[in-house]
């Protein structure tokens, strides 16, 4: 088994950390067999040994062909899913091109929620003609349903997408970056109010339910990427398997691996990579830490200038050695970065 054997050459670089959090993504991985997923985590726990609140995520498609498996995976050790939603509204879903309709979604969503300790679902908001009103009655809805996460993004127009070639066209105007911004702090008044604030820019958690293996990402932590196109991060490398399936499983029969590349992180990487992705988060990052972490000293990491005027404009506080953008600041974090990111 090809999954297996590239777990295991993994583990043998790794092995003497125990996992705290594995997550099933890419593709639909809710269509594996449950006695897959059994032998997968069977595997994982003897490399590497788990921590006692471990969290297993499973990402899925939320129809009914995958709901009807729910029950079989969280049997297999699966104790938490993070369904693909998208929108409570049938128009908003043809037009993001999904292929389930609002009826099958919230059906699948009441199916993992009876069979899964923790569920997240994720919404995209800021369509085109989408109102206050619209987006103010649909996440009430959301929140009505009482997960303990929630993933909220607004739309981007991203270059080499349908959505781009509509907006060429002049088929598809996307919302203006005001009533987007206006949505936003719509967002962050009614999830904060229904106790499940803002964690990282786009995500929202009950305290405790946040994502810890997300969280792994943010905080920059090491993981292993197991799979077609999974990427990694391991003591300084920056790792990647083969996308293609059959030149992943080639590379595993030939090498007992999957690896297309192996690249070692120059220390202004590390340090880079570690403000880019803990500035999202709403704890914000500990400069000595990234320092210890990267090698780069701690006067190097950030421009001192941009953090006072930032400052002064409410946008970003430094507190020790604590950064953190203000939540204020979020709307503003892609032109906050490069002003306070140095290297």
């Amino acid at each position: 088994m090809a999954l297996l054997a590239d777990m295991a050459h993994e583990a043998a670089l790794t092995g003497d950390r125990p996992l705290s959090s594995i997550f099933f993504g890419g593709g639909t991985p809710s269509l594996m067999p449950p006695a897959l997923v059994e032998a997968l985590l069977t595997a994982a726990e003897r490399h590497w040994g788990f921590t006692p609140d471990m969290e297993i995520t499973l990402e899925a498609n939320p129809n009914s062909v995958e709901a009807a498996r729910f029950a079989d995976i969280a049997a297999a050790g699966v104790n938490r899913v993070s369904l693909g939603l998208q929108a409570l509204e049938n128009e908003a879903l043809h037009f993001l091109g999904r292929a389930h309709d609002v009826e099958e979604g919230l059906a699948a969503l009441a199916t993992a929620q009876s069979v899964f300790d923790r569920v997240s679902f994720d919404l995209i908001y800021a369509r085109p003609d989408q109102s206050e009103a619209d987006w103010e009655a649909e996440l009430a809805r959301a929140l009505s349903f009482g997960t303990g996460h929630l993933s909220l993004y607004q739309l981007t127009i991203e270059p080499g997408t349908r959505f781009a070639t509509l907006v060429a066209q002049g088929k598809l105007t996307p919302a203006d970056p005001d009533h987007g911004a206006t949505l936003y702090e719509l967002t962050q008044a009614m999830t904060g109010a229904a106790d499940i604030p803002a964690y990282e820019i786009s995500n929202h958690a009950r305290p405790g339910q946040e994502s810890r293996h997300n969280l792994t990402y943010w905080r920059y932590g090491d993981y292993a990427g197991i799979g077609p196109g999974a990427h990694g991060r391991r003591g300084g490398m920056a790792t990647m398997r083969h996308k293609k399936p059959e030149n992943w499983m080639g590379a595993v029969t030939r090498n007992g691996h999957g690896i297309q590349s192996e690249e070692a992180l120059v220390p202004e990487d590390r340090a880079r990579e570690a403000l880019l992705m803990g500035l999202r988060l709403g704890e914000g990052v500990d400069l000595s830490r990234i320092a210890a972490q990267s090698g780069v000293r701690a006067d190097r990491l950030v421009d001192e200038r941009a953090i006072l005027q930032l400052t002064d404009l409410g946008l970003i506080r430094l507190t020790g050695t604590r950064l953190q953008v203000a939540p204020a600041g979020m709307l503003l974090l892609d032109a906050i970065l490069p002003e306070v990111v140095a290297i």
